[in-house]
């Protein structure tokens, strides 16, 4: 969705910036379908409000990942909106593996003037709804650890890792997360 509206809006002449913060692929923004656009890497220190005024005419602000954003990025984000008239489209996940809100996801909640559900439902393997990132060590859900352990989504079962672990990402809804239930 973040590749879309970006490429939407700079076909009709705007511009404006994508931005992302520990993409799979780098300082790109990459989709499931091989999609991918070049994006500005939001790094800890980076000022987002300045980065707007240092590229400024801005029409718009594509921010993807944005809950590894920190609090005052978010802030800084909101003030692009409120003192720059930029339109803001900020995508990311509202909880991490252990079901608790991302800090950026937290603070974008708290500031945001609309929160809008993906039009897409993801769907765990039994079919339900999903509303959980679970992340899955060697083959077993996990539910400790660090907040940000970058994976994979499409590491095959059984795949060995040559160093550490295999570290991945199911979608899967309440029930089977809680269980601990991964589709076969």
């Amino acid at each position: 969705m973040a590749l879309q509206i970006h490429h939407n809006l700079a076909s009709r002449e705007l511009y404006g910036l994508l931005l992302t913060k520990l993409d799979r692929e780098g300082s790109q923004v990459t989709s499931r379908l091989g999609v991918a656009a070049e994006a500005i890497e939001v790094e800890p220190d980076l000022d987002i409000h300045r980065l707007a005024l240092d590229h400024w005419p801005l029409h718009y602000l594509v921010c993807d990942e944005v809950q590894f954003y920190t609090v005052e990025q978010c802030d800084q984000i909101a003030r692009c909106v409120d003192e720059l008239a930029v339109d803001v489209f900020a995508f990311g996940l509202i909880t991490d593996f252990r079901g608790l809100l991302f800090d950026g996801t937290k603070r974008m909640l708290e500031v945001a003037d609309e929160r809008v559900p993906m039009q897409v439902e993801a769907r765990c393997w039994c079919g339900s709804r999903a509303t959980h990132n679970a992340r899955i060590v060697n083959g077993t859900i996990t539910y400790e650890g660090e907040t940000v352990v970058v994976g994979d989504t499409a590491v095959a079962d059984g795949e060995q890792p040559l160093f550490g672990d295999v570290v991945r990402y199911e979608l899967l809804c309440r029930r089977h997360y809680t269980r601990g239930e991964l589709g076969s």
